[in-house]
């Protein structure tokens, strides 16, 4: 489905139970709304899902950056807005995580729960994204996506699901390099370390234990910050647990969101 909001065309999707509690889906740099496909079927029974991809990814428009984590959060606002939802539960993941977290900052009474996957209030230096930004600009995406895709899965992935690894590299090379140079504009100068303490809802920390981006240790040293976060590490995965291994994913989180069924 597609729906323009402030001259903005977002594709996003629901399924689920309408009724039910919103699970709201961020997607990470690089990525769309598929990245969960494997993570929904544990959660369709009892709760309203939506995913969409966000400003300069997947089907949406990629207008000119530099994006904000502001301009991101205020798009999944005006989203849930046009969709009537009054409180959800934030499901992000890297950079997907930050647009959570800066979404529950402003908006703290729509916000049921966090679960914040593989991210962290400042993600990087900004060195290391201006440095990104120039060589998606001089070499493609196409060119970068074996070194992009190192980061995003363990050292075994390509070689035991061959297929999920090129069909995810092509998700990747295909995307719009203004959006993602934009939205790594947005990384670079995001800082959210400082709201965080203010963010008290409950919230779940997860992280893979093979990510290189934000290891384990970095996640439990920031997340010590947030008032009411639970910290769990998902095994064998790195960036991208949601693709690596949906299904104990999906048992940490609906054991997390069992607070909110009973």
């Amino acid at each position: 489905m597609f729906i323009q909001l402030n001259n903005l065309t977002l594709h996003y999707q629901t399924e689920g139970q309408p009724q039910g509690l919103p699970l709201v889906f961020i997607n990470s740099l690089g990525c769309d709304l598929r990245i969960w496909d494997q993570l929904l079927p544990a959660f369709n029974h009892e709760f309203h899902l939506i995913r969409y991809d966000k400003r300069g990814h997947g089907l949406s428009d990629a207008p000119p950056g530099p994006y904000t984590i502001r301009d991101h959060s205020q798009d999944l606002d005006s989203l849930l807005t046009h969709l009537q939802v009054e409180k959800a539960v934030l499901v992000g993941i890297s950079v997907g995580g930050l647009i959570a977290l800066e979404w529950a900052r402003l908006h703290p009474e729509r916000v049921q729960a966090l679960v914040l996957c593989d991210t962290a209030p400042k993600i990087g230096q900004a060195e290391g994204w201006q440095e990104r930004i120039q060589a998606v600009r001089s070499q493609g995406l196409p060119a970068m996506a074996e070194t992009i895709l190192s980061r995003w899965f363990g050292p075994t992935f390509r070689q035991n699901h061959p297929a999920d690894y090129y069909g995810y590299r092509n998700m990747l090379a295909r995307a719009s390099e203004e959006g993602y140079v934009a939205t790594c504009a947005a990384l670079r100068d995001a800082d959210l370390r400082q709201e965080i303490a203010n963010i008290a809802v409950p919230t779940l920390v997860l992280c893979g234990d093979e990510d290189v981006v934000i290891s384990p240790a970095q996640t439990r040293e920031w997340a010590a910050a947030l008032p009411q976060a639970h910290v769990a590490t998902i095994p064998h995965a790195a960036h991208l647990p949601c693709i690596e291994q949906p299904e104990v994913m999906a048992q940490v989180i609906g054991q997390f969101l069992q607070i909110f069924a009973d």
